[in-house]
């Protein structure tokens, strides 16, 4: 069983959170945007709201996949529908991405977490430094998003990733005990060393449940990724395949993400 120290939030650093209103994806939700301090980076994220909520919300950290950003149309198709349902909706850029891109290391980061420079060990020290920054984001992100915002409940917290999303989902879901349910979407294991393999840390999510949604003509994650990250999970899991490729995922699997993780942390789903 793997427990890393690297992921650990320190208590002593103060989350520094700042909220403040910004445009709004659509006109029936409210959206806000959050800043918050984690290991000395100021993480820039978008807090989506119901125009009209009643009483404390659950919550759901979504996020994007590598070259994604906190703001694309892709989280939009995600967000919006828990938003209008009646639960905040969180989503962070991850390091290198978005606000915080830069295109020389962002490059490198992509490539590197293709595989096609892992081997190098500068390539292989950026994706895990990668890794490190973006759970503690995460569990950070969680924690100034109930300490900013009155109308979070942070005990009910769910989290769905994809690609990218979905691989540092599965660390971030294993180490942070405030997620009740979570969806991986488009994931898969065998990213570097078992420190940041995420099929070396998924088991860890029981026993809470995770729902494991893959495309079968995925040309990006190979279906041996797919099934190490899926066989590793212990139960209660559950498995959807959609015949799609990598960014082609249907309607269809973003609604059964929500229901399942609805159902989980607000009650029966729609």
């Amino acid at each position: 069983m793997i427990r890393d120290a690297p992921f650990a939030v320190d208590a002593h650093e103060p989350l520094s959170p700042w909220l403040g209103p910004r445009p709004a994806p659509a006109a029936d939700v409210r959206a806000l945007r959050l800043e918050f301090s984690s290991r000395g980076d100021r993480v820039p994220a978008r807090l989506l709201l119901p125009a009209r909520p009643a009483g404390r919300l659950p919550l759901l950290l979504t996020q994007h996949g590598a070259g994604g950003h906190k703001d694309a149309p892709t989280m939009d198709a995600v967000s919006l529908p828990w938003a209008r349902r009646g639960a905040a909706v969180l989503t962070l850029d991850f390091p290198l991405h978005g606000e915080r891109s830069s295109a020389k290391l962002g490059e490198r980061l992509v490539l590197a977490l293709r595989g096609e420079t892992l081997a190098d060990s500068a390539a292989a020290a950026l994706v895990g430094e990668f890794v490190r920054q973006a759970v503690v984001d995460l569990r950070r992100g969680l924690a100034a998003a109930s300490a900013a915002c009155d109308e979070v409940d942070a005990a009910r917290v769910a989290y769905a990733g994809f690609s990218l999303g979905a691989m540092v989902g599965a660390i971030f879901c294993a180490e942070e005990p405030r997620v009740r349910a979570a969806a991986l979407a488009l994931g898969g294991g065998g990213m570097g060393p078992a420190s940041i393999d995420p099929a070396a840390h998924v088991a860890r999510i029981a026993p809470r449940p995770l729902l494991f949604v893959g495309a079968l003509r995925d040309e990006r994650v190979p279906r041996a990724r797919a099934d190490a990250l899926l066989g590793a999970a212990r139960e209660p899991k559950e498995a959807l395949w959609f015949d799609c490729g990598h960014t082609e995922l249907p309607g269809a699997a973003l609604k059964a993400i929500f229901a399942f993780l609805w159902k989980n942390v607000a009650g029966p789903g729609p």
